[in-house]
């Protein structure tokens, strides 16, 4: 279980490093030599321990289980290789899973837009406080990283507990209107919750970070134009952090879409993620190949949408007559 809290690290890993290796653009031949002595070691960690791994998985999606779990062996008796694309028929014909990976894509897209909604104005007064109070702001937003992934999702199963305060309240107050009892834990809105609270600062940050560049100049030219406050925002503010709003959705999606953890402890029968699906598969049921198949269509989907979050991000040329 303990690997499912390590995904959205894994993932903001990436992404820095990426970021990393194009932000840095030599000029000379040092230069040259200086860029690959900061983004080798990185990208030489991606290739072992992301790339190869990956090559692997999707190789074993190509073989037949084993009679007692794991893989079967690669050649048969004959010397050929014993490979086969059965393991890929139970995600196309079996309606179960693909109504899991589409929840589990619809869990990712509610995280990331309600991450997005919170951290937006949270990273806009970071930007616009003053200079001594940001840093202590910052580390309030990743101060949640100090403390173990599993216990703080455990805090939020009693949080959300047939007992807790939260839900005797809501349940109190439902009762004067006449509507039934509600079960906030093991429930599809306790896994949304439990995914906002994980990664909120993956969106906080990126966005922190872009807001903090604009210059203030722009914004006071804005109003010496005669624009307000809301128009300000809209015709500057806004388009101008469009890069940090990609970065961050990159960064929250990615992660949320195959995070387990979250959705093993706060998510019951009725909050399965194709994460749970995979771990099932490789753990309980040893249908190692089945496994892959579902870990290739959940890698599909993230590199789509790092594509496609990277493709917004790339600067616009206008076209000049």
């Amino acid at each position: 279980m303990s690997h499912g809290a390590s995904m959205p690290a894994t993932s903001c890993l990436k992404w820095l490093m990426s970021e990393a290796v194009t932000a840095i653009k030599p000029a000379s031949g040092k230069g040259g030599l200086a860029r690959w002595l900061i983004s080798g070691p990185p990208l030489l960690y991606l290739i072992v321990f992301f790339a190869v791994p990956t090559l692997i998985m999707a190789f074993a999606a190509f073989r037949f289980p084993g009679d007692y779990g794991g893989l079967a062996p690669l050649f048969d008796e004959t010397g050929a290789l014993d490979l086969t694309l059965e393991s890929f028929t139970p995600f196309f014909t079996d309606f179960i899973y693909t109504a899991i990976f589409l929840k589990s894509l619809l869990f990712a897209v509610i995280t990331t837009l309600v991450c997005l909604t919170m951290a937006y104005p949270l990273a806009l007064l970071i930007a616009r406080s003053p200079q001594k109070w940001r840093n202590l702001l910052v580390l309030l937003v990743i101060l949640p990283f100090w403390s173990n992934f599993l216990i703080r999702i455990y805090a939020w199963m009693i949080l959300l507990g047939p007992q807790s305060a939260l839900t005797r309240g809501l349940n109190a107050v439902l009762d004067v209107f006449g509507f039934e009892p509600v079960t906030l834990l093991y429930s599809a809105f306790a896994v949304i919750v439990g995914l906002v609270y994980v990664h909120l600062p993956f969106m906080v940050l990126p966005l922190y970070a872009n807001l903090e560049k604009h210059d203030p100049a722009l914004l006071d030219a804005a109003q010496d134009l005669g624009a307000g406050k809301w128009q300000t925002f809209w015709r500057v503010t806004f388009p101008l952090s469009l890069p940090g709003i990609y970065a961050g959705a990159a960064l929250v999606f990615i992660p949320a879409l195959g995070i387990f953890a979250v959705s093993d402890i706060l998510g019951g029968t009725g909050g399965i993620m194709i994460g749970n699906v995979i771990k099932q598969q490789f753990l309980d049921s040893r249908d190692w190949p089945f496994g892959s198949v579902l870990s290739i269509m959940l890698t599909v989907a993230a590199l789509a949408a790092a594509g496609f979050a990277a493709l917004l991000a790339r600067p616009r040329r206008r076209q000049h007559a």
